[in-house]
């Protein structure tokens, strides 16, 4: 399927996707890959589907989801594989712009030391690139690159096309337990991309079944230390732990406010204590979520915060 959805998005509303590439044709087999292990990996580009015929497919899902009349905020680039492997994609950019929504572009960052592929994506409205490690061993471990591919070159490459790219840019570091879940490489990863100036930085974990089954979240304590060390380098960062959706929006409605919150933002008690009082309602329900397993009570730099507690795997 070329295009699907809309589907809601945290970080794009509502996003009509776009697979611009075959099934898991990746320069990366991460661990944590939630389409599976690579099938094809490669760092040479290629040519896939045609671009009019990936302007075909987007416009009659856009036709169908008017229909039935339902939203779309963006038009996403973000395939079974890494969507900067197709030969076509400035031209797949532009042809998407001509139909009407800003176009967005989720990349693993393999390729952005080539200029071709970085004046191709300077068109798009929305850039995310992965940033997983700064420490090679590491990055080897968790992202499991294509033979010839060089971790210098790659964050160069975002250096480079950061200083080009005028549109809204965006970062993405996955965290998965016993690979990169250590405080020194958030602190790498932080200072690195901190001078990147981005409009946001997300820190987010495998919520689907993953490549390596073994493959977990680190814990609650954790991301809350990796939240509060991105956010001394940089604002605004968010966590991307939870349900789609309704994130940081008050609704008066205490309990389903704090769980939409705390899955992007860990928050301080003193800020839940207000939450609670603008909702009329009082610290039980805070007590009674912790009792329950919804919310998990850490500490960070001698303040309590409470972070939404993660679904793990039977048996775990």
């Amino acid at each position: 399927m070329i295009a699907f959805g809309p589907i809601p998005s945290r970080r794009l509303g509502r996003s009509l996707g776009i697979n611009n590439i075959p099934p898991k044709y990746c320069s990366y087999s991460c661990v944590y890959c939630q389409v599976g292990k690579a099938m094809k990996m490669d760092i040479h580009r290629d040519h896939f589907y045609t671009p009019e015929y990936i302007l075909e497919q987007t416009r009659e899902k856009i036709r169908q989801a008017k229909k039935k009349g339902e939203k779309i905020d963006y038009l996403s680039l973000v395939p079974d594989g890494e969507p900067t492997l197709d030969i076509n994609l400035g031209e797949i950019i532009a042809g998407l712009k001509t139909l009407g929504y800003p176009v967005a572009v989720i990349s693993n960052s393999t390729l952005l030391w080539r200029t071709d592929v970085q004046n191709e994506l300077l068109p798009a409205n929305w850039i995310s690139v992965k940033v997983d490690a700064i420490t090679e061993g590491v990055w080897k471990k968790i992202d499991r690159p294509y033979k010839s591919l060089e971790l210098p070159g790659i964050l160069k490459g975002i250096v480079d096309f950061r200083k080009k790219y005028k549109g809204i840019f965006t970062t993405e570091t996955m965290l998965a337990r016993g690979y990169n879940d250590s405080l020194e490489e958030m602190e790498k990863i932080a200072r690195f991309i901190a001078p990147l100036n981005p409009y946001k930085s997300y820190l987010s974990i495998p919520t689907r079944p993953p490549a390596v089954k073994s493959v977990n979240p680190p814990d609650e304590t954790f991301l809350n230390a990796a939240f509060h060390i991105f956010k001394q380098h940089m604002d605004p960062v968010e966590l991307l732990i939870g349900y789609e959706g309704n994130a940081f929006a008050f609704t008066g409605n205490a309990y389903d406010d704090i769980l939409s919150i705390t899955a992007v933002h860990p928050l301080r008690q003193e800020a839940v204590e207000q939450l609670l009082k603008k909702a009329g309602s009082n610290w039980e329900l805070v007590d009674h979520m912790v009792e329950n397993g919804e919310l998990i009570q850490t500490e960070y730099g001698g303040s309590v915060f409470y972070i939404r507690k993660l679904h793990r795997k039977t048996g775990e």
